[in-house]
């Protein structure tokens, strides 16, 4: 009787040990859920995990000129065009984004700031995760504020204390990957400068821990 009493007791601590060790994926799993009437919005400091978010992002072969009827746009450009052909990623903590025109380029550098503003909220458009009409696609943007510097034809247009404002736009749950990000906007502000960008985000590349 106490041998099959002690069979009965390691079988339960054994129960008990397989229910712990599967506890925090199931917590994770909850933890990005998203919820009807989510709303997040902080600013945060672009941590390890949020870098490597960044740095599998590319952002799309075409830049696109905004234009609107109500402003002048494009001060301070030496290029005018409607679209450019771009090449783009996280360079260390740079954003650097190559803007190319016929037989002109120009490039702009945009440190990352010591903190981002980091917004998520269920915008009650009816889309939804896996067709659980419980877990809203959440809208997403990630926005980047700081000091500008150019080459080529951003050049003339740049002068100390230029500012860009980068925005990068996307939909999800509430854990932020790279997939989630599909488009960007840039703006460019200052005394010599006044003109703003827009596009898709590529593909990002493989993340290296999922392979």
């Amino acid at each position: 009787m106490q041998k099959k009493q002690l069979i009965t007791a390691a079988l339960f601590s054994v129960a008990i040990w397989v229910r712990l060790l599967l506890l925090p994926s199931r917590v994770w799993a909850c933890a990005c859920c998203a919820h009807p009437g989510e709303y997040q919005i902080n600013f945060v400091k672009p941590d390890a995990y949020k870098l490597s978010v960044m740095e599998r992002m590319r952002f799309g072969t075409t830049a696109y000129l905004f234009v609107s009827e109500a402003e002048e746009s494009g001060k301070g450009l030496a290029d005018l065009g409607g679209s450019y052909s771009l090449s783009g990623s996280l360079v260390g903590n740079v954003w650097k984004l190559t803007f190319r025109n016929g037989d002109e380029s120009g490039t702009l550098n945009l440190p990352l700031p010591a903190k981002m503003f980091r917004y998520a909220a269920d915008i009650h458009d009816g889309q939804t995760i896996g067709g659980d009409s419980h877990k809203p696609l959440l809208y997403k943007e990630w926005r980047f504020e700081g000091e500008v510097n150019g080459t080529g034809f951003f050049k003339a247009g740049i002068v100390a204390r230029t500012k860009y404002f980068l925005v990068l736009q996307g939909r999800g749950n509430s854990c932020d990957t790279a997939e989630d990000f599909t488009h960007w906007r840039l703006n460019i502000t200052g005394n010599k400068a006044d003109y703003a960008f827009y596009g898709e985000l590529s593909a990002p590349i493989p993340d290296k821990e999922n392979e």
